[in-house]
């Protein structure tokens, strides 16, 4: 309760941290009626604006985020506004489940004249990492084993690893005619994946509060021969990319009005041993934004479809989401606060999925705190997704591997991990359903809280399903 307390007070806050500088030396066309101009003054943003923020944040995977983030907004004469010439977004923070975040990201519509340029660097550390299996239903999850309080209590991270992420991106966009773009880009990312680090995870603590050094399901799988070992720990992929975008949407951020849709291939590149994991991902995505009433109420959702079109993917990179533009920290899927909300991160990990967000949004009141403009708005939303390319998982094969490699675990329980046939439901939807506050600054600067609960129990089995993140999540 004292971190979601904690959470609304930063609500509060954000004004009272926000700083801005606007560019005065600039030309005004001038108006012979004062009244008009007032107005467009108060409803158009110029020069560069300048916030600083703490870094607050919590999401029901992550756990309560601190640290603080700056971003550098310029735009321009106004002309283009609320859209911006450049931005700058700098932020440096970790949570309380030991998930860092280090990240850079600039944005520029004007660095090459009629071009979008977008750059991202960062370093993402994650002690406790969500691994919850493959295909879904397919891996059984018992919600008991990881909760402390539970009579089958195993351990906090038995359904943990570690997981250590650098990534470089470097997109660009131009325009082919009417809304029609190409996209192009360039990066890598670099996973260092394994058990979790109990010793550090331990340090300091009671006794009573330490973890024990039991395998975890990472461990199991590990052993068992379902990760490979040039998989288990990671590996460094350069990617390359493009595809098509088509994008009529009235403005980027709080968008009211519009259409954005893309398809494009990403290629993923390894070296070594780990070249047999070279793949081909496509991805499509097509986002509506209807206008229901004025600009207070507009209903939005999001189809889109990541599938391994050739080569093989390992399961980090099926966990990671392809995006033409970077906004966010980090997009995973399936499950998790940037695709199925209320859903265990990373609970559906599959060669191939689809998913749909569904959601209204409503504007509750508008503001001004200085030269800043604000507004607060809710929405209720529903989320789904299913498996569509699955992991080929043979049960015979796997208790050859147990028998062979774990010689002490006891067959009779294998289907309290793994299930097959009808029984393992690897194609049945992911489902659930919540609700979003939103506080926006200048049509740009959005703080969204949602909280959300599964259809299935087997999906996340707790009720304190709260995100706190930066952006609409589309």
């Amino acid at each position: 309760m004292k971190k979601i307390v904690s959470i609304l007070l930063c609500l509060c806050l954000i004004g009272v941290y926000n700083a801005s500088a606007s560019d005065e030396g600039r030309d005004k066309p001038k108006d012979p009626k004062p009244k008009k101009e007032k107005k467009e003054k108060s409803e158009t943003r110029t020069g560069w604006t300048f916030g600083i923020l703490p870094s607050v944040a919590y999401d029901a995977d992550k756990g309560f985020q601190y640290g603080v983030l700056a971003n550098v907004y310029d735009f321009g004469d106004g002309s283009i506004y609320p859209e911006y010439f450049h931005s700058l977004y700098f932020e440096a923070a970790y949570t309380t489940k030991r998930s860092g975040l280090f990240r850079f990201a600039y944005d520029s519509k004007m660095l090459i004249p009629n071009h979008r340029l977008k750059i991202d660097l960062s370093y993402l550390p994650d002690a406790l990492c969500d691994f919850y299996g493959f295909n879904g239903y397919q891996t059984v999850y018992n919600s008991g084993w990881g909760k402390k309080k539970a009579d089958d209590y195993i351990s906090r991270a038995f359904y943990k690893s570690q997981r250590d992420l650098i990534r470089f991106a470097a997109d660009i966009d131009g325009k082919i005619g009417g809304n029609w773009y190409w996209n192009a880009g360039i990066g890598f990312l670099g996973y260092k994946i394994g058990s979790v680090n109990i010793d550090m995870i331990n340090k300091g603590k009671k006794p009573e509060n330490m973890l024990p050094h039991v395998d975890g399901l990472y461990e199991k799988y590990t052993k068992w021969g379902i990760l490979a070992p040039n998989e288990a720990n990671g590996g460094w992929h350069p990617y390359l990319r493009g595809g098509l975008s088509y994008d009529s949407r009235d403005r980027q951020q709080n968008t009211q009005n519009g259409i954005y849709a893309d398809v494009f291939w990403t290629y993923n590149a390894a070296f070594g041993e780990d070249k047999e994991f070279n793949n081909l991902m496509f991805n499509a995505s097509f986002k509506h934004f209807v206008p229901v009433y004025k600009d207070r109420i507009t209903f939005a959702y999001r189809l889109a479809t990541q599938l391994t079109v050739a080569g093989n993917s390992p399961f980090y990179l099926n966990n990671y989401y392809n995006n033409l533009f970077i906004q966010r920290v980090l997009y995973e899927g399936l499950g998790g606060g940037n695709t199925l909300r209320g859903i265990l991160r990373h609970r559906v990990t599959a060669p191939g999925y689809a998913f749909a967000n569904v959601e209204f949004r409503f504007k509750i009141c508008k503001f001004d705190i200085g030269k800043e403009h604000f507004f607060i708005g809710v929405n209720p939303f529903f989320d789904a997704g299913m498996i569509l390319q699955r992991y080929r998982m043979d049960e015979n094969a796997i208790r050859a591997s147990i028998a062979e490699n774990d010689p002490e675990f006891n067959m009779d329980e294998l289907d309290n991990y793994l299930l097959f046939g009808k029984d393992a439901q690897v194609y049945r939807p992911h489902m659930s359903a919540g609700l979003g506050l939103k506080l926006m600054m200048n049509d740009n600067f959005v703080l969204s809280v949602d909280w959300a609960v599964p259809f299935d129990k087997r999906d996340n089995a707790g009720m304190a399903n709260l995100y706190v993140k930066m952006g609409y999540m589309f």
